[in-house]
């Protein structure tokens, strides 16, 4: 197998980070600095694939490809959807030690609603890569009620900063609830979006990631995806992949 096809299914990256990491003399085999036509041999081991070969990334040693894993959590607010072991918010304090899981994408501190954790580095990449436009929803409320002309100017798409942001899907929900389903992936794009046309986001739920639901999953909680869940979601993947 290619080494930046290894590093992507460990976990640790994307194949495209993985073949960044190999460019700048990053990643060793064994003793040796690793080059981008490397391969790797694998082993079948009773817990996963483990490499023949010793592979470390800046220094430090990766560890054998863990079985896939799929998992829906539903993020309080508060939580901080990055790993870092010194906030006391962060996700990390939340994931068990094995498998070991990431967030594919964040939501804000300030955010709630629907993370896919896995330790599939081709998923995250394919799910985050902005080409592949893939469709995520939520639910919004702002800070007071809206007319139909803002729903209409929110699909049409908004210009703020430097950007105008692509034609979205809106429906409302209520007199300052609406939903709104994004194929792109700017910062904090709802709330500069509603705060371009005058109205400030007082909570934002995302409660669907392509084919998955949040559904009534416990905020704070966690669940594996089923069978169904995990071929619905990587046939689409593999279908926008296919349009892209």
């Amino acid at each position: 197998m290619r080494l930046a096809k290894y590093l992507a299914l460990t976990g640790c990256c994307s194949r495209r980070a993985a073949t960044r990491l190999i460019r700048d003399g990053l990643v060793r085999i064994d003793d040796r600095t690793a080059n981008h036509v490397d391969s790797v041999t694998l082993i079948d081991t009773e817990h996963g694939q483990q490499c023949a070969e010793t592979i470390y990334v800046n220094d430090e040693l990766i560890a054998a490809v863990e079985a896939k894993a799929y998992w829906l959590f539903n993020k309080a607010v508060g939580t901080d959807s990055r790993l870092l072991a010194d906030l006391p918010n962060s996700l990390l304090h939340l994931l068990p030690e094995s498998p070991r899981l990431y967030p594919i994408g964040r939501l804000d501190k300030d955010s709630r609603g629907l993370l896919i954790l896995t330790n599939d580095g081709e998923l995250t990449h394919k799910l985050m890569h902005p080409d592949f436009g893939h469709a995520k929803t939520y639910h919004v409320q702002v800070d007071r009620p809206f007319e139909d002309a803002f729903l209409a100017s929110m699909t049409a798409g908004v210009s703020y900063k430097d950007v105008t942001t692509l034609p979205c899907v809106m429906s409302r929900l209520d007199s300052d609830k609406y939903q709104i389903t994004l194929t792109q992936g700017l910062n904090r794009q709802i709330r500069r979006m509603s705060q371009a046309l005058g109205f400030k986001v007082i909570d934002l739920k995302r409660v669907s990631i392509q084919s998955l639901q949040l559904g009534d999953l416990p905020e704070g909680s966690m669940r594996s995806l089923s069978s169904v869940e995990l071929t619905e979601l990587l046939a689409s993947v593999a279908c926008t992949e296919a349009d892209a």
